[in-house]
C-alpha cells in the first residue's frame, strides 16, 4: 500500500492513504464482531460469508438496508461519533428479524467530507458494537471522500444485512386473529426517525446540547443520541419457545404506518393508551413544538421499538421469555376485527 499514493488526487481533496489508515484502526473492531460463517479478510473486493443450513428445510435469504438519518447532525454536532453506527445496524437488523430472520452480517458505507481516520475509526467502533448485539458478522463496508460535495466535518453513514430463516418458521401473520395479545418492548427513545422534527422544534443548531435536563435526568444530548435498542437476540429466543405470529419495528411513521405492515386483513391492532410507558423525551418534543398527539403517534416510536403479536393465552408466557432476555416487556392491547389499522384509546 505504501506505493499507492497519488499527489494530483491528494490535491484534489481524496487522500487514499487516510482510508488504508482507516482500515488499520478499524481492524480490531472488527475482529470482535467475526463468527464462524466468515470466509474472507477485510479488504477484499467483496465480503464471503458461508451459512450453517443444517437444521433448515427450507433457507429463506432476508436482506435489509439502511441509513441513520438526520440524527448524524446530533453526533456531529457533539463531536461524538462512537454511538451513531449502533443506530445503523439496528436500524437494519431489527427490520430483518420482524421476519424471523436471525441477521448473518453486515455491510456498512460511509461518505465523507475528509477522511479522518480516528474519526471513521471511532464510527465503525459503533458498527461493530451493533453487529455483536445483534450477532451479525462485519465482514465489509466503504469509505468515500467526498470533497466539494460535502462539508469537510460532514458524513452519511448506510448500511446493509443479510439474514436467514427457515421458511416455515417466518414470522407471516397468517395465523394473527382476533383476541391476540400485542406486547411492547421498550424502546431506549426516539431512536433513529423523526429527527428532522426534533431538530427544528429543540432549535439544535442553536442550542447548548450538552445543557442538563432535570426532566430528562440528562443532557438534551445524551438523550437525544441514545442509540437504537436492537431486538435481535430476545426476539430470536421467544420464537424458539413459543409461536410469534408478527412483529412490527416502530420506526418512521410510528405507529400508524408501521403496526398495520404486521396485520393481515380483517384485524385492527387496539391499543391501550394509559398502558403505554412514554419515556420523558417525548412528552419534552411535544410540548416544546405543541405537536397534536396524533402526530406524535404518527412520528414517533412513543417509547415502543417493537410491537409483538402473540396468542392471548401465550402472552403471560411471552412476557417471562422477553423479560428474563432483560427486555421488560409488558402488554398494550390485543388485536380485535377491523380494517387493519391501529386504534389508540
Amino acid at each position: 500500500m505504501e506505493r499507492s499514493f497519488s499527489e494530483s488526487y491528494k490535491n484534489a481533496g481524496v487522500d487514499i492513504t487516510a482510508g488504508y489508515q482507516s482500515v488499520e484502526l478499524m481492524k480490531a473492531h472488527i475482529g470482535r464482531t467475526l463468527t464462524d460463517g466468515v470466509v474472507s479478510d477485510i479488504g477484499g473486493f467483496g465480503g464471503l460469508f458461508a451459512p450453517k443450513l443444517q437444521g433448515m428445510e427450507s433457507p429463506v435469504l432476508v436482506s435489509g438496508t439502511d441509513g441513520v438519518g438526520t440524527k448524524l447532525r446530533i453526533a456531529m454536532l457533539l463531536d461524538k461519533h462512537d454511538t451513531i453506527g449502533i443506530d445503523c445496524v439496528a436500524m437494519c437488523v431489527n427490520d430483518v428479524i420482524c421476519c424471523g430472520a436471525k441477521p448473518l452480517f453486515f455491510l456498512d458505507y460511509i461518505a465523507c467530507g475528509k477522511n479522518i481516520p480516528e474519526k471513521i475509526a471511532s464510527i465503525v467502533s459503533g458498527v461493530a458494537e451493533g453487529c455483536v448485539q445483534a450477532g451479525a458478522a462485519l465482514i465489509g463496508g466503504e469509505t468515500a471522500e467526498h470533497p466539494g460535495m460535502m462539508a469537510e466535518d460532514d458524513y452519511d453513514l448506510a448500511g446493509f444485512t443479510v439474514g436467514i430463516v427457515d421458511r416455515a418458521k417466518i414470522f407471516d401473520n397468517s395465523s394473527v386473529s382476533a383476541g391476540d395479545a400485542v406486547i411492547a418492548l421498550p424502546s431506549s427513545g426516539v431512536h433513529s426517525n423523526g429527527f428532522s422534527l426534533v431538530r427544528k422544534i429543540l432549535d439544535v443548531e442553536n442550542r447548548d446540547l450538552s445543557c442538563f435536563s432535570d426532566e430528562l435526568g440528562e443532557t438534551i444530548g445524551e438523550a437525544l443520541l441514545t442509540p437504537t435498542k436492537i431486538y435481535v437476540k430476545p426476539l430470536l429466543e421467544l420464537a424458539k419457545q413459543i409461536e410469534v405470529k408478527a412483529v412490527s419495528h416502530i420506526t418512521g411513521g410510528g405507529f400508524y404506518e408501521n403496526i398495520p405492515r404486521s396485520l393481515p386483513k380483517g384485524c385492527t391492532a387496539k391499543i391501550d393508551r394509559q398502558a403505554l410507558r412514554i419515556p420523558p423525551i417525548f412528552a419534552l418534543l411535544q410540548r416544546t413544538g405543541n405537536v397534536p398527539e396524533r402526530d406524535m403517534f404518527n412520528t414517533y416510536n412513543m417509547g415502543v421499538g417493537m410491537s409483538v403479536v402473540v396468542a392471548a393465552d401465550k402472552a403471560d408466557e411471552a412476557l417471562r421469555i422477553l423479560r428474563a432476555c432483560g427486555e421488560d416487556a409488558y402488554c398494550i392491547g390485543e388485536i380485535v376485527e377491523g380494517d387493519g389499522g391501529v386504534e389508540i384509546k
